[in-house]
């Protein structure tokens, strides 16, 4: 029996979804993220639930997007259906898959992201949009794919880190450990990747203590302060720019690369000049 994309269980007052796609580093298909989003609003209209841990199977907590779908050609438009060769269907396809992830900013009860091991690309996406993040001390979060690929299709790098450290970071593609991470203001704190889980279980046993009501108004208050600093606002024109980035030429090359040679050589490409790809505070 194939295993299930999501696990999900609800104990001591707290919603666990659980990415299930560990021989994947967790990467985030399609069907995945629309499950998530189902699974999400799930826990939110449930009422034993007052808040909602992510974690993931495995040793990765999220590789990125699943990059399979690029050792194809970039589909034209197919039985009068959009496809995503041209700018503004790239676009529309971003910005649905974003409809998708802003769920956990969007649901009324917090959202706690446990990382561990690699966060990257779209798993900063998904542990970015949480409500606190608590990770590892040697995690790794980094958006690899802005070295060739394309923009962030989601972006509250700037919101976390400031805009320098978002620069350094995304200019580059480098990444950062879980220590760091927090020193800058990606995670809320970084512990020892063997009390990670007390951690994060202490913190949800917190939330639990709390009426459901109250969190939802001191979540919604804090995110509406963010979408009067232009947070809401950003994230769409972040799935935009992105398709604008996939107009690059060295996005072409990359795909290619995957067409001919395979993902895993395309990526050894894009990263190797870079070497140790850790910036050090």
């Amino acid at each position: 029996m194939t295993e299930p994309l999501l696990l999900y269980d609800v104990r001591d007052g707290t919603a666990w979804i659980t990415l299930n796609r560990p021989e994947k580093r967790n990467a985030l298909s399609e069907e995945l993220q629309e499950q998530l989003n189902a699974m999400l609003w799930d826990a939110d209209e449930d009422v034993r639930v007052h808040a909602v841990v992510l974690k993931a199977a495995g040793p990765d907590f999220c590789s990125g997007y699943d990059l399979q779908k690029y050792d194809q050609p970039i589909p034209g438009q197919v039985d009068h259906r959009r496809g995503r060769a041209k700018f503004d269907d790239d676009s529309w396809h971003q910005e649905r898959a974003q409809r998708l992830r802003m769920a956990l900013f969007d649901m009324h009860k917090p959202v706690i992201a446990q990382v561990h091991g690699r966060c990257l690309a779209g798993g900063t996406d998904l542990a970015l949009l949480c409500d606190m993040v608590i990770c590892a001390d040697d995690a790794i979060f980094g958006f690899p794919p802005a070295r060739s690929q394309g923009s962030l299709p989601s972006h509250m790098w700037l919101y976390l880190a400031g805009p320098q450290w978002a620069k350094r970071l995304l200019l580059t593609g480098d990444s950062i450990r879980g220590e760091d991470a927090a020193r800058i203001g990606l995670a809320l704190k970084a512990v020892p990747a063997d009390q990670l889980e007390a951690e994060v279980e202490a913190l949800a046993a917190r939330l639990a203590l709390i009426d459901p009501d109250l969190l939802s108004a001191n979540k919604r208050i804090v995110n509406i302060g963010l979408e009067l600093m232009g947070a809401r606002t950003l994230q769409r024109m972040a799935a935009e720019m992105d398709a604008r980035g996939h107009l690059a030429a060295s996005r072409t090359r990359f795909n290619e690369t995957v067409r001919t040679q395979g993902l895993k050589e395309a990526v050894r490409q894009r990263d190797e000049p870079f070497g140790d790809p850790i910036v050090k505070l």
